[in-house]
């Protein structure tokens, strides 16, 4: 069950604001029912549901509503209908008495503005939402001290805000809403102040105690890379609607509309896709069989290595054509010349991370599970094609058959096969797409084109035999 439930939430700013609804519902624009009545619609019938533990992140332009609507979470701002539902409770329903306490015990909320007591101590700030609940010194200060120390501020108690940092300052906003330890942070833009890479360091840091926390928080924003690096998901919205709910790669890789499609078109793709989302199926062996079974398998394939696995998909190792024909000659085991060392990564390693890697390696690179279980592999060709776009090929796919047949038939006469290498230059190449390939996707398309990263060419480029 979600944590938080928003259904049908909507503002309207203005005298009488009931007369825009029935416009609202109509589907009239933000700009319509301003000029028909004078209202403005600050967030239309916003639904969405929050899952506990989850960050959230809600972002736009300037004027989306997104500050609004975070508002209407705890009533901060008061809702022209909707509700908005805290463990199946309804606060839009709630009394003083009741919605008091739901934000005192429910809710922390960090600020743009640090919103610092410049009169009081770090510590003494950090205790204010507990003072204010009278519970007596001797209980919150211990609670402050520890949320102080959370956040990477312990022995600062005794300072004031003007002696802060920027980034300091956040901190203890933050501290000062994690000692009431609410089961929602709201956080409203709570980074944007900051200097850029004081940013950096803040929205780490929040990534880092969140695998600790597991809070559930609602993150707002107007910079898209914040959002997608550190949200599960991202609601987008557009004059005070919804236009999109997904995760980041979601968002990136299937946008809604064409205002969606044009938020994202800038996005270094390589920061947010990850292995997972570019990986091919791996062609597999098993010890037991022989090196004329490898070559069968390599040829019907259209492939030159092959992932030597066990019964549970457990990575064994790799065997190339060059290898197996050895092994054929020489009436050896597959095992005697199997390559333990293959470069491997986790289906979460992006795409800037691999680089290198898919660079300098002779062999596509394997992406593996929990206990080593190969999951798949990752070529260059791949790797490409997801900068420009191309997510999530259908896994198993594989270049023709016959491109590598004539290759394999040299394996099988002791001809050079080669081991599935690529020419050097054009490995380096791709360790260098962050320079060449730029983010705007015209270009990637472009730079895709221009390094085949067509699925057929690219396979057969990775997969070619020397």
């Amino acid at each position: 069950m979600p944590k938080i439930k928003v259904e049908q939430l909507t503002k309207v700013f203005g005298r009488q604001p009931q007369r825009a609804l029935p416009l609202v519902k109509q589907g009239k624009t933000k700009q319509e029912i301003l000029k028909e009545t004078g209202l403005t619609v600050g967030v239309n019938q916003a639904s969405f549901e929050v899952e506990a533990g989850e960050i959230f992140v809600i972002m736009g332009l300037s004027g989306s509503g997104k500050s609004t609507l975070v508002r209407l979470l705890n009533r901060l701002i008061e809702p022209t209908e909707g509700k908005v539902l805290i463990d199946h409770a309804d606060i839009v329903q709630m009394n003083e008495q009741q919605l008091q306490e739901v934000r005192r015990k429910k809710l922390g909320m960090v600020f743009q503005k640090f919103a610092l007591f410049p009169h009081r101590t770090v510590l003494e700030n950090v205790e204010f939402g507990l003072e204010i609940q009278n519970i007596p010194k001797s209980e919150r200060e211990p609670k402050a001290r520890e949320a102080l120390s959370l956040v990477g501020l312990a022995g600062w108690e005794d300072s004031y805000p003007d002696q802060l940092s920027g980034g300091m300052q956040q901190r203890v906003g933050l501290a000062r809403a994690l000692a009431n330890d609410p089961d929602v942070l709201l956080m409203d833009e709570a980074f944007s102040a900051l200097d850029p890479l004081i940013r950096k360091d803040m929205q780490d840091e929040l990534l880092e105690l969140q695998a600790t926390m597991q809070k559930t928080i609602i993150f707002i924003t107007h910079d898209l890379d914040e959002a997608l690096k550190i949200g599960d998901r991202i609601a987008l919205m557009k004059d005070g609607a919804i236009v999109q709910i997904g995760t980041p790669e979601e968002i990136l890789t299937n946008p809604a509309n064409e205002y969606v499609e044009k938020f994202v078109e800038d996005v270094d793709r390589s920061k947010v896709l990850s292995a997972e989302h570019v990986m091919k199926r791996a062609q597999t062996i098993t010890l037991d069989k022989g090196p004329r079974v490898a070559l069968q398998l390599m040829r019907d394939s259209g492939v030159s290595s092959l992932y030597v696995v066990d019964r549970k998909k457990t990575l064994l190792g790799v065997v190339t054509a060059d290898a197996v024909n050895t092994a054929k000659q020489e009436s050896l085991t597959l095992e005697s010349v199997m390559r333990k060392e293959i470069p491997t990564v986790s289906p979460k390693t992006l795409l800037h991370e691999l680089f290198d890697l898919v660079a300098f390696s002779d062999i596509p690179v394997a992406v593996v599970g929990e206990q080593n279980r190969l999951l798949g592999v990752v070529v260059k060709g791949s790797v490409l094609g997801g900068l420009a776009g191309k997510v999530n090929p259908e896994v198993g796919s594989t270049p023709h058959a016959d491109q590598t047949a004539a290759a394999m038939e040299g394996a099988n006469s002791g001809e050079n096969a080669g081991t599935n290498a690529m020419n050097p230059a054009s490995l380096n190449a791709s360790a260098n797409t962050r320079v060449n390939i730029g983010v705007n996707k015209s270009e990637n398309k472009q730079a895709a084109a221009d390094v085949k990263t067509d699925e057929d060419h690219a396979f057969a480029e990775e997969r070619q035999v020397k």
